[in-house]
């Protein structure tokens, strides 16, 4: 398996490996230039964005500045909004529903290391797929883990730190988050 192949499969990989390396430098001069484009040009914001992430709605808008790791790892659905200093760690792969809106300063993180040090001194590093449903708000300064999962219509309070998974129609909060409120669905 190459290093990008055991990177997907959440197995330990070499991120400095040279076809990870040459990625992460187009996804990088490729942010540049998203990060430089007027917000007088949203169309043309867009199209950078469509062009950099593995898949899309018609409807997205990302407010400068937005930093990932690859770009062709992150999928968005229709009428994805994330506000300024977004972070998208998307070693793995990050798959968000429809209508989700991140604020400021979110930060999506796939990537993880190992605990023992002497593996972590190794430089190898792993990764674990992170996925919104539908409708999801994930509050400013709020960071999601490695592995997470969350379901429809989940509402993250700003500042948590979500580690573990959850169900639909929740509202979550605190460090580690915890479920807060359920959300009364409507048919």
């Amino acid at each position: 398996m190459s290093e990008k192949q055991k990177m997907l499969a959440g197995d330990m990989y070499q991120p400095a490996d040279p076809e990870l390396m040459r990625l992460r430098q187009h996804c990088r001069l490729t942010l540049e230039t998203f990060n430089r484009t007027s917000h007088a040009e949203p169309d043309k914001r867009a199209d950078i964005l469509r062009s950099l992430f593995g898949t899309t709605g018609n409807h997205l808008y990302v407010e400068s500045v937005f930093s990932c790791d690859y770009g062709e790892n992150i999928h968005v659905g229709e009428n994805f909004y994330a506000n300024f200093g977004c972070v998208i760690l998307d070693v793995a792969e990050v798959r968000v529903g429809d209508n989700c809106m991140l604020a400021p300063q979110v930060g999506i993180y796939t990537a993880s290391h190992p605990l023992d040090p002497v593996a972590r001194n190794s430089g190898r590093e792993f990764a674990k797929p992170i996925r919104f449903g539908d409708n999801c708000w994930i509050g400013g300064m709020a960071v999601i883990n490695p592995g997470v999962t969350l379901g429809k219509n989940v509402v993250v309070a700003s500042g948590s730190v979500v580690t573990k998974s959850f169900g639909d129609n929740l509202v979550l909060a605190g460090n580690p988050a915890r479920v807060i409120k359920r959300i009364e669905s409507r048919p």
